[in-house]
C-alpha cells in the first residue's frame, strides 16, 4: 500500500536554478517532441545524461530519497560521499566514466522485507550504490518525459502528479455508471519476472542511442549480492529498490495498457459515450482498466462470463513479457460483494434508509491492523521513551495514515484509532510513572472536567486523528497534467 498522499515525484527545491532550468527544458523538449511524433526513436540521449545539470539534479534526488542513508555493496552512503569525496569531486569522476565508456555498475545489495498482512513471505528489495542510483536517477530524468507520452491515463503508480487516489477515483466513476463486475488481479512477483529481452525491445520503440540501451541494459544484468554474501546473476526482472525500476515497470506492463485500452483511443469502437452505449445494447461488454504499478483492476460493464473472457486476454498479454497472474490472488468478483485496492475496500451497496445504491469506499482492514501494530511498538507499557519523542513519531504515522485515507468513509475509524492511541498512551504513563487513574484525571482534565490533549514538556501534543475533516477526492480522469505540459481546461 502506499504510504503517503502527496503525488508521485518529489519536487526538488534546493538545487540552483540554473541546473534545474536546464534539465526542466530538456525534459520539455524531449516531452514535446515525443507527442508530435509517436514512432520517433531518440538518438543522442547520452549526452542527456551525463550533463553535468542532469546529474547534480540526479544526485539530489538520491540524497533527498529515505534509502540515502542505506548503503550498496561497496559500503558508501550519501552522507559519506559529502563528507570524504565531496560531491563536485564525485560527480565529475561519475561524469567521465561515463562519457569514457568505463562505467560498469555493481550488483544490488539484496535486502528481505516482511510482506504486509502477517503472511510470512517476504518481499526482496535491492539497494544499489550511490554511483549508480545517480546514474539511474540521471536516466530517468531523460527518458521519463519520452515515454509518459505514450503512456495511457488508466496507470497512476510512480508517474508524476498521479496519485492512488485518483486510481480510487476512477474506480468510484465508473462503479457508479454499470462497470459492476471487476478483474482483480495480482501479478506473481512481477518485478523478479519481466523478460529482459521484451521489456528492452519496448525501450528500443522510442530509444535508438545504444549507450543508454547498453546503460539500461547494464542496469538489468548488475547482479544482486544475496544477505548470505552469494552473487547471483540477474536473468529476469528488475530489482525493487532501484530508482529506475518503476518506470521500467511501467515500460513494460504499458503493453497490458495499450492493449485493454485500444478501444477507448479516438474512433475505437469504445471512444465515446453512445459507441459504448451501442455496444451494450448489442449484449457486447465494455471495460475500463485501472492500474497502479503491478497491481491492476478491470472494471466490466457486463456479465460474468464477458469478465472470465477478459481475464483469459489479460493473462494471454503479460505471457510475453515473462509474467503471469497468480492464480491464488485474481479473482472475479461483483462489486456489490466488494474488493480491496490500495488499501480501500470498495463496495457498491445500499445507502442505509433508502433504496438507493451507490459506490461507497472505506478503510481495508489490513492498513488498519497494520497502524495499529505500529502504534503498539511505539507504546508498550515499559517503554522508556521520551514523551517528546514519541508523540512526534506517532503524530507522523497517524498524519500520513490520516492524509492517505482521508478521502474514504472514515469518520469512525479515525475516530476509533484516535481513541486507540490515547489509551495506549494513557496506560504506558500510567505504568511508568505509577499513576491511579485520579491522577490521570488531575493532569488532563480541567476543572469543568474538559479533557485536555496529552502535552510532552517540550510542547508537543499528540495529533487528534478524530478531528481530521474527511472529503469526497476529486476525480480528475484525462484532466491529470504531467510536469512538462499545462493542465487540460
Amino acid at each position: 500500500m502506499p504510504k503517503d498522499a502527496p503525488p508521485n515525484g518529489g519536487a526538488l527545491d534546493h538545487i540552483p536554478q540554473g541546473p534545474r532550468s536546464r534539465v526542466s527544458e530538456m525534459q520539455a523538449k524531449l516531452h514535446r517532441w515525443a507527442v508530435a511524433d509517436p514512432g520517433r526513436r531518440f538518438d543522442d540521449l547520452f549526452n542527456f545524461v551525463h550533463d553535468p545539470a542532469t546529474l547534480m539534479m540526479a544526485f539530489d534526488r538520491v540524497a533527498g530519497n529515505r534509502g540515502a542513508r542505506a548503503p550498496g555493496v561497496d559500503g558508501l552512503t550519501v552522507a559519506d560521499v559529502e563528507e570524504r569525496i565531496g560531491v563536485p569531486g564525485f560527480l565529475d569522476d561519475l561524469r567521465n566514466s561515463l562519457k569514457d565508456g568505463s562505467f560498469r555498475p555493481l550488483p544490488v545489495r539484496e535486502r528481505k522485507i516482511p510482506k504486509p498482512g502477517g503472511s510470512g513471505k517476504v518481499r526482496r528489495l535491492g539497494i544499489p550504490t550511490v554511483a549508480d542510483r545517480v546514474v539511474q536517477a540521471a536516466l530517468k530524468l531523460v527518458l521519463e518525459p519520452i515515454f509518459e507520452a505514450d503512456f495511457v491515463p488508466v496507470s497512476y503508480g510512480f508517474r508524476p502528479n498521479r496519485r492512488a487516489q485518483d486510481a480510487i477515483a476512477e474506480i468510484h466513476h465508473f462503479g457508479t455508471r454499470g462497470y459492476r463486475w471487476v478483474l482483480d488481479a495480482d501479478i506473481e512477483a512481477c518485478f523478479d519476472r519481466i523478460d529482459h529481452t521484451a521489456l528492452m525491445d519496448r525501450v528500443r520503440h522510442r530509444v535508438k542511442d545504444k549507450r543508454v540501451l547498453t546503460l539500461v541494459k547494464a542496469f538489468l544484468k548488475a547482479g544482486i549480492l544475496t544477505e548470505l554474501g552469494e552473487n547471483r546473476e540477474t536473468v529476469t526482472g528488475t530489482p525493487q529498490g532501484g530508482i529506475l525500476s518503476p518506470l521500467l515497470a511501467n515500460i513494460a506492463l504499458s503493453v497490458l495498457d495499450e492493449h485493454l485500452m485500444a478501444t477507448w483511443k479516438p474512433g475505437g469502437t469504445m471512444s465515446t459515450e453512445g459507441k459504448r452505449g451501442y455496444r451494450r445494447r448489442k449484449g457486447l461488454p465494455t471495460w475500463r482498466l485501472v492500474r497502479y504499478a503491478d497491481d491492476f483492476v478491470v472494471l466490466v460493464h457486463g456479465t460474468e462470463h464477458d469478465t472470465q473472457v477478459v481475464h483469459e486476454d489479460v493473462a494471454k498479454v503479460l505471457a510475453p513479457m515473462g509474467l503471469r497472474l497468480s492464480p491464488a490472488k485474481t479473482q472475479i468478483v461483483h462489486l456489490a460483494d466488494g474488493f480491496n485496492f490500495l488499501g480501500f475496500r470498495i463496495q457498491w451497496r445500499r445507502k442505509r434508509g433508502t433504496d438507493k445504491w451507490h459506490v461507497y469506499t472505506f478503510i481495508a482492514d489490513r492498513p488498519i491492523r497494520s497502524v495499529k501494530d505500529k502504534i503498539r511498538a511505539l507504546t508498550h507499557r515499559q517503554s522508556q521513551q521520551d514523551l517528546g519523542s514519541l508523540l512526534i513519531r506517532l503524530n507522523q504515522i497517524m498524519r500520513g495514515w490520516a492524509n492517505y485515507f482521508k478521502h474514504a468513509v472514515a469518520k469512525d475509524r479515525f475516530a476509533a484509532l484516535a481513541n486507540f492511541v490515547w489509551w495506549r498512551l494513557i496506560r504506558m504513563l500510567k505504568a511508568r510513572h505509577r499513576w491511579s487513574w485520579k491522577d490521570v484525571r488531575r493532569r488532563f482534565t480541567i476543572p469543568n472536567g474538559r479533557w485536555l490533549p496529552i502535552t510532552a514538556t517540550d510542547g508537543t501534543v499528540l495529533f487528534n486523528m478524530a478531528k481530521v475533516t474527511v472529503t469526497r477526492y476529486r476525480w480528475r480522469g484525462n484532466r491529470i497534467p504531467n510536469r512538462w505540459t499545462p493542465a487540460p481546461t
